[in-house]
This record gives structure tokens, sequence and C-alpha cells, in this order.
């Protein structure tokens, strides 16, 4: 094995930058060449039409800083599977061929895996990193500290402009199916409710919480200021288990419908229930709030940061999460193993598993969820009792996620 190419896929996140330069040092070390094949799968389909692809020298490894959150090597969500030529995968061969191409590095979540999975056991060898901000995979994913730490900054500093403003604050952020990164950002923001796609959503109980909380806070403030925060995962279910879904967005590559509107949705829901809430007008006189047929209930509002939690810098944990992954890949390569994920490195143990059980979907843990509910946090349902288990530990460390 002389070559070897490199690809990121899927979503962009932080650290995937240190996955390429943790990859390309170990590649230098032990005198291989590794080259970026740009823009995801797509890119590596139509491999054999390049003239020319980019080598991860020293030279260009000193242009981009490990700590930039997307990917120097672009990205794409496509299905090699779905594609309708029959000649898909001799057509990758061939641009591998082309630029003789030994094995790849795929880095990317559960979507990109399964194709990683796919053309492994086409006979293109490849070895897998892990990446995904929604933290769902069985291992660690790259980008999942950094989109975490940036949530719960902003989800933070929004509470300046909630309690300027006396306002019930909605923040949207990604998930589709695992409410990983709204549970742990919100818990790091100190959000009053978190609503993920685990737990259906029973909003009355929802608004009992905010309803007693919120107007405590701004009563017992001598300026009668104060805000309540939610964070919601985009891919939140209704109380009846039902999606919440934009039906005009059509479908992803990969046959996902498009979420849309769990936020908008929380926003009527509280602001529905505040409309028939008697006591919410008596509340708003006592506070000097109450305008007539201006200012009757709480504003409530929804925040979508979007892909600035994609964007910036990545977190000091995923940069040294991804040399890790990146260099461990390289070392895989080497000693003849392909279709598997790296699950970390451990002084000189690199861990691994196979792939297709790597990208099995992981979902938070509800009896976590319920040490939470007992300090104060609403979820969407009645509160789980937090019945500890102790036990003595022999003082392992191991890495929280």
């Amino acid at each position: 094995m002389k070559k070897i190419g490199i690809l990121t896929s899927g979503g962009d996140c932080g650290g995937l930058n240190a996955v390429l330069k943790g990859a390309a040092m170990m590649a230098l070390s032990k005198g291989l060449e590794l080259y970026i094949i740009p823009n995801g799968y797509a890119g590596l389909y139509n491999l054999v039409d390049q003239e020319s692809i980019v080598r991860l020298d020293q030279v260009r490894l000193d242009r981009f800083d490990a700590s930039f959150a997307g990917s120097e090597a672009g990205h794409s969500r496509v299905k090699i599977k779905a594609i309708s030529n029959p000649e898909k995968y001799n057509r990758i061969k061939a641009g591998m061929k082309k630029f003789d191409i030994d094995a790849l590095v795929i880095s990317g979540g559960d979507d990109s895996g399964s194709v990683m999975v796919d053309l492994n056991q086409q006979g293109i060898q490849c070895i897998h990193a892990p990446k995904t901000m929604d933290l769902d995979l069985q291992t660690y994913s790259v980008g999942a500290d950094s989109t975490i730490n940036r949530i719960a900054q902003f989800v933070h500093d929004l509470k300046t402009t909630g309690k300027t403003h006396n306002r019930v604050l909605v923040t949207e952020v990604f998930g589709r199916y695992a409410g990983h990164t709204a549970f742990r950002s919100g818990v790091a923001a100190e959000a009053d409710c978190i609503l993920i796609p685990e737990i259906p959503a029973n909003w009355d109980i929802v608004y009992e919480h905010l309803a007693e909380r919120f107007t405590r806070r701004i009563r017992e403030s001598d300026v009668h200021s104060g805000t309540y925060t939610i964070v919601v995962a985009e891919g939140l279910k209704n109380a009846d288990g039902s999606d919440i879904v934009d039906e005009s967005a059509g479908i992803d590559a990969f046959g996902h419908k498009k979420l849309a509107g769990a936020g908008k949705f929380t926003c009527q829901q509280i602001q529905k229930r505040m409309k028939a809430d008697p006591a919410m007008p008596i509340f708003m006189k006592e506070t000097g709030m109450f305008v007539e047929g201006v200012y009757e209930i709480p504003e409530v509002r929804e925040i979508h940061p979007g892909h600035l939690v994609r964007s910036g810098n990545s977190s000091a944990y995923d940069i040294n999460f991804g040399f890790e992954a990146g260099a461990a890949a390289i070392l895989l390569l080497l000693d003849g193993k392909t279709g598997v994920t790296i699950s970390k490195v451990k002084g000189r143990k690199v861990e691994f598993i196979e792939s297709s059980k790597a990208i099995v979907q992981r979902h938070v843990d509800l009896d976590q969820v319920a040490l939470y509910e007992s300090l104060g946090i609403c979820f969407g349902r009645k509160a789980s009792a937090y019945e500890p288990i102790l036990r003595e530990v022999e003082g392992v460390y191991e890495r929280i996620y």
C-alpha cells in the first residue's frame, strides 16, 4: 500500500480537518502518500474524469488549520447504491486505478458509513473515521462536542434578550432521530426544558412546567424580568408519536423526509395554552405588562441557529479525537484491516469495531434523562423517579461520550 485517498461525506462539522491532518501526518511518517478525493462520494464517483488530485504533503497541510470546522476536502450527500449507472462500482474502481489509489479513509456518519460498508463489500478497501454531530453512532463521532458547545453558548447567550423582553425562547437544533445534541447542549446551557425525539412531547406537562417557572421568576424579580428557555430537536415527535415534518420540503438523497417546524410547532402549542389560561392575564397585570388588545400574553419566539452550529471553530476535544481517528485509520489500513470503524485510541491500543455494527443508531439513555428530571429540567413527560445504582469502580478513565 503506497497511495491512500481520503474523503469526507454527509454534513459538515467541527473536527474534520483534524481527521484529514491526522491521517496525512501519519501517512507521511509511514512513507505513504495521502490524496484528497474532493466533494465526498460525488467526487469519488467522478474521480475517473479528473485530471489531477491534491496530495496532502506538508506544504499543503500548512494551508489550513485543524481547528477550522467544515472540511478542506468538501462534502456531498450521495448514496452510491442509488446511482442508476450499473457500472458505478467499476467506474469508482477505474478512478482509483487511474491515480493508483489503493484504499480509502472515509469520514462520515450513519448514512455515509452505510455507503462505506457497501463499497467495502464491492472490493474497495475502506476504513471509517466516525463523524456526525448527532452523536448517534455506537462510537464517539467527531463533530459532536463542537456542535454541543456551540448550541450551549447560543442558548446561554440568548437569555440576555429573553430577560430583557420577558420572552419564552425556543431554540430548534439538529437531531433527526436521536436527541443527543439537544440533550447535552440544553443541560450545559441550563435550559428549562429539553425536547428530544426519544420522548414524545406532552404539551400540557410542558406548559405546566413553563407557567410555574416562568411566572415565578418574573414575579420574584425586583424589576419583573425573566425568561424561559427550551431546546428542541428537529426530530421531535408529537404526543401521539407522529413526526413533525415539512411535507413540502421533499426528501434527501438517503430517502429521509426533511424535518422542519419542530420549533415553530412548539411555539404554537405554548401560545395556544397561554391564550386559554385564565391565570395568564392576571399575571400580566400583576407584573405591569398587560396592555389590552396589544400585549396580553408573553411573547414566545423561535430561534433556529441552523448551520451556525456546524461552523466556526472546532472544540479541543474534537481536534484531539480527529487527529487520533485519522492517524488510526492509516495504521489499520497498513495492518490490512478494512470495513471497520475507529472507536478510540488509548495509548498504544487502537480500538475498532465492524462498521456495520458501528453505524447502528444509538439513542439518548432515558435513565440519564431521569437524573436531570430530578434536577428540575422538563423533558415533556411526567418526570421519572431517579433511583441510583451505586457501585465502586477501579478508577479507569473513560471519555464522557
